[in-house]
């Protein structure tokens, strides 16, 4: 009778972690291959995953310390994703989230887009303010044409003027940090707005008349829009005292829209011919809680207040599995890439639990901008516009 060792078992289930997670990363990715709307396509498999952490993030491989090879530090998450190219690979800025609830940042590469993609050896480290940060999530990359790249992520604290027994009430605001190789950040002062608590700040890559502009997303509790809500602009004259002045909503909330509850920018806009592409997300409130969708709009290339394309309707909203997960029925996006060809690679979240790519065009998405009707926000206007549709093919 043969007798398996302790030191055997831990082997075995070393060299089994490490087979399966390298058959996940190593995992092809593929179009879903279904006809689809024309303006984008999905991929088949999400690419960032929880279990795409590197198992030494997770586990304690030491043998004396660890006989059993139990995960130690367990990661439910990983989702929110912002992205930029970098040296010719595809770089996503991970919301990686603990079972602590807490979330952290970590840089995931890949090179090609849409698959293989693989942390980098360790987290971000985001120093601290005087008040340290609770939690940290959903990070913006922008390469901003001064040079830097900058973070800018939401960053949350327990509401000093909760009543006591309240350990749930919290204050939002963006935080701000800034880089030359994505390894080293620079702190910089959170936003100071007085518009109230701020979450989806995104940077605009150009300067505007000398200053910096913020795209905001203003509202008056954690959770409770209240009177605020909308995507807001304003502008910042030094980024090491970011302090937003001028701040006006561009594009408020509507009754009865997708966008009828709140709505933010998702990533920094992508410049065209034509004017800035815009990817945001809407909420609305159903007998099933928030759902969140992504839709699409253009301001004007030199009046970036100026919104000049909203096509009706969501760009994106959650399908099959997507619709699972921590907080189902949720689509959210703060990351997308413009390639030299001008593929544009969509990285969007789902459920608050994983990351996926769709594949689109720049011009593509101006098309699907500037020809989509627009929202009549009442059903007759949405039946005349399709019946203006079947005239005009019948037509043909």
């Amino acid at each position: 009778m043969t007798t398996i060792t302790s030191s055997a078992t831990f082997l075995n289930r070393k060299k089994a972690l490490e087979k399966e997670h390298t058959n996940l990363i190593e995992l092809k990715n593929e179009p879903l291959g279904n006809a689809g709307n024309g303006i984008f396509e999905r991929y088949k498999n999400p690419v960032v995953t929880a279990a795409h952490v590197p198992l030494n993030w997770r586990f304690d491989l030491n043998e004396t310390t660890n006989p059993f090879l139990q995960e130690r530090i367990g990661i439910n998450a990983a989702f929110n994703a912002g992205a930029m190219k970098w040296n010719g690979k595809y770089l996503l800025a991970v919301r990686v989230e603990g079972i602590d609830r807490k979330s952290f940042f970590a840089i995931a590469e890949s090179p090609n887009g849409i698959d293989n993609f693989k942390f980098w050896d360790k987290p971000c480290v985001i120093p601290q303010t005087e008040d340290p940060d609770t939690n940290v999530y959903d990070m913006r990359l922008i390469q901003h044409e001064d040079g830097w790249v900058y973070g800018i992520f939401c960053t949350e604290r327990k509401d000093p003027k909760a009543p006591k027994g309240d350990t749930s009430s919290a204050v939002a605001n963006a935080g701000i940090v800034r880089s030359k190789d994505l390894i080293n950040w620079e702190r910089l002062p959170d936003l100071i707005s007085n518009t109230g608590q701020q979450r989806n700040v995104v940077l605009h890559p150009e300067f505007v008349n000398g200053k910096y502009a913020l795209y905001t997303r203003p509202q008056d509790g954690f959770i409770d829009v209240g009177s605020g809500g909308g995507i807001g602009l304003g502008y910042v004259d030094d980024m090491t005292n970011p302090v937003v002045k001028d701040e006006k909503i561009i594009f408020g909330k509507q009754y009865h829209t997708i966008y009828e509850l709140k709505n933010g920018l998702g990533p920094a806009p992508i410049k065209t011919k034509k004017g800035w592409l815009h990817l945001a997300h809407g909420v609305r409130n159903t007998a099933a809680g928030l759902r969140y969708t992504l839709y699409v709009f253009m301001t004007d290339l030199n009046d970036i207040s100026k919104v000049i394309h909203v096509p009706a309707g969501h760009f994106m909203g959650p399908e099959g599995i997507e619709r699972v997960g921590d907080v189902s029925n949720v689509l959210f996006s703060n990351g997308w890439i413009e390639d030299e060809d001008g593929t544009v690679y969509i990285y969007y979240a789902s459920s608050d639990t994983r990351m996926h790519v769709a594949v689109s065009s720049v011009e593509k998405l101006i098309d699907y901008a500037s020809n989509t009707p627009v929202d009549t926000f009442i059903s007759a206007g949405s039946v005349n516009t399709i019946i203006k549709q079947i005239e005009k093919n019948n037509a043909i």
